[in-house]
């Protein structure tokens, strides 16, 4: 149903909104810009005063979906200290987390095709993200001696990467990849698993 009675002033972030609902119904490729408009409740000209297109209104739903994301990490490592193995753990629950409450700004950030660098504002809050789990990888990594201690940018990619990879394949509901066991104990044995081959937790005797 087209929304109707934006606020004034307002039309740029009611149209974000609209394209918000429509990536997690039918995926960044699957609308036009006139159909956000028309959720918006304004004519498809009226979205010209405010994005170039439809890849520049998707990348600034990619854009604050990065805000909430990096101040989601950023809140994970802070309350999970005091131990650096905790705020580290939580950082990767934290990645679960947004996934599911942020589904529309998760895919316009991670499966829309719009790079990081599209503009300086996204590229900047994007790094901001990475740093949260880059500074927890490294606060974590100095408890393992220099000579076995991997990069923090490879410790935090692999957390990263196996923290995507639970949920495109399993916390998504993709078809045909359902798993015998929740999304959150895939990534936390996992992780458990990768560090305890770094040493940074004491194998099961």
């Amino acid at each position: 149903m087209p929304k109707q009675g934006y606020h004034h002033g307002n039309l740029r972030q009611a149209l974000v909104d609209a394209a918000l609902e429509l990536i997690e119904e039918k995926g960044p490729t699957g609308f036009t810009l006139s159909e956000a408009a028309k959720q918006a409740g304004v004519t498809p000209a009226a979205v010209y005063r405010h994005f170039e297109g439809r890849e520049d209104l998707i990348a600034e739903a990619a854009r604050q979906g990065f805000e909430i994301f990096a101040d989601l990490m950023d809140y994970a490592y802070e309350t999970g200290q005091p131990s650096s193995l905790a705020a580290f753990e939580a950082t990767g629950r934290a990645y679960l987390a947004f996934a599911r409450r942020y589904p529309g700004h998760y895919v316009a950030m991670f499966e829309s095709g719009i790079p990081v660098n599209r503009t300086p504002e996204l590229a900047e809050v994007a790094a901001r993200a990475h740093g949260v789990l880059e500074r927890a990888a490294r606060t974590l990594a100095e408890q393992i001696p220099v000579e076995r201690r991997p990069p923090p940018q490879m410790f935090s990619a692999h957390i990263w990467a196996m923290s995507h990879g639970v949920v495109e394949l399993f916390a998504r509901g993709s078809p045909g990849t359902r798993s015998p066991f929740p999304p959150e104990d895939l990534l936390e044995t996992g992780i458990g698993i990768y560090l305890r081959g770094l040493g940074l937790i004491e194998k099961d005797t």
